[in-house]
């Protein structure tokens, strides 16, 4: 018998739990305190946000919302990593990165709120919107990604997809487009253990989910989505590749879900308590706090400012969100069509009238 191809995931961390920077090579984002602590800013206003969205959910003045709580130096890294003009293509939980790429605060509140004005963020318009059917935003990335080959722009098309989403018909999809194509993309798989009830270890036998992209031909690897650093450096490694023509990548990010899969969802059913509190050991923000303060880059009262900085910026938002104008009847109609169908202006014509007449 004669082996014919042999594969290796590799695994990237710079950052320990314990904040201890380690590996010969270090990047240098590694020791950018200034960008560092900008990322750190970030990323504890981006749980702060979190936090208040939750209770905005659970006292009626939000819907049913999905939590970010646990993933943000995987989100901000990736976010952070992009150019401008590259494409994002999210699910529907990555607010830091694209609280990085210039999304409101209010913007994202609107969304979970049921209202479609939040979908026309602020930030890149050639950004996908938030995408809650599983996994249709990568095929979306690889359509995007195959239009910048085609026009020869040095450009790519980043999408992120959960560790169930990864079983997805449209993430291998995607991954055989990008392969067959050698599109400049980037599919990210952000592992965080459980697809809603379903824990990771039910979902595949296979040791890690980056080794899907291996099957596809494309460069894979894993890395610990709790490590900024790691992300942050995997991510750019391969943006450079997708720009040089080199095609597309996977990256498997290893984070923990913290929270509930959304807030119409209650883990304690089928996660146990220990696993969660454990996972705590491991989380981002009190990592990347450590690695600062061990360098001299941070300490309590700029922690307690950040803290007083963020709830202001998050009540402000609230306050935004809370005081936007109701959109009239009539706009449900307005975005499909070029030109009303008679049965629809119709509906449109009755909508507005009993509209007038509640509000008269």
């Amino acid at each position: 018998m004669t082996t014919v191809a042999s594969f290796n995931i590799d695994y990237l961390q710079y950052l320990t739990p314990n904040g201890e920077l380690v590996g010969d090579k270090k990047p240098s984002i590694a020791t950018d305190f200034e960008q560092l602590k900008s990322i750190y800013e970030l990323m504890v206003l981006t749980r702060t946000f979190d936090a208040k969205a939750v209770a905005l959910q659970r006292t009626g003045k939000l819907g049913t919302y999905a939590s970010c709580l646990g993933h943000e130096a995987v989100h901000i890294g990736i976010g952070s990593a992009m150019a401008e003009e590259d494409c994002f293509a999210p699910m529907y939980r990555e607010y830091g990165a694209q609280f990085y790429r210039g999304v409101k605060l209010s913007e994202v509140l609107l969304y979970w709120g049921g209202d479609e004005r939040g979908s026309d963020f602020s930030g890149p318009k050639h950004d996908f919107p938030w995408c809650v059917p599983i996994a249709t935003q990568c095929t979306h990335a690889a359509g995007a990604a195959l239009a910048y080959k085609l026009r020869g722009e040095k450009r790519a098309a980043v999408s992120v997809v959960g560790d169930g989403g990864s079983s997805k018909g449209d993430f291998l999809e995607a991954i055989n487009a990008a392969s067959a194509f050698k599109l400049p993309m980037v599919l990210m798989i952000v592992n965080n253990q459980w697809a809603i009830s379903v824990p990771r270890k039910k979902q595949s036998t296979g040791r890690t989910l980056a080794q899907k992209g291996l099957a596809g031909g494309l460069p894979s690897i894993q890395v610990d989505g709790n490590d900024y650093i790691a992300v942050y450096t995997a991510v750019k490694a391969a943006l450079k590749r997708a720009y040089e023509g080199k095609g597309a990548s996977v990256i498997e990010a290893i984070t923990y879900r913290l929270s509930d899969h959304t807030t119409a969802d209650d883990a304690s059913r089928y996660r146990p308590d220990d696993e969660v509190e454990n996972a705590r050991q491991f989380e981002p923000i009190k990592r990347m706090r450590k690695y600062l303060t061990s360098q001299g880059q941070w300490n309590e009262q700029l922690e307690n400012q950040l803290l007083n900085t963020c709830k202001v910026e998050v009540d402000a938002a609230v306050e935004e969100y809370l005081n936007v104008s109701k959109p009239k009847v009539g706009d449900m109609f307005d975005y499909m069509y070029d030109e009303l169908p008679h049965d629809l202006a119709e509906q449109k014509a009755y909508a507005e009238a009993m509209e007038e007449k509640s509000n008269g």
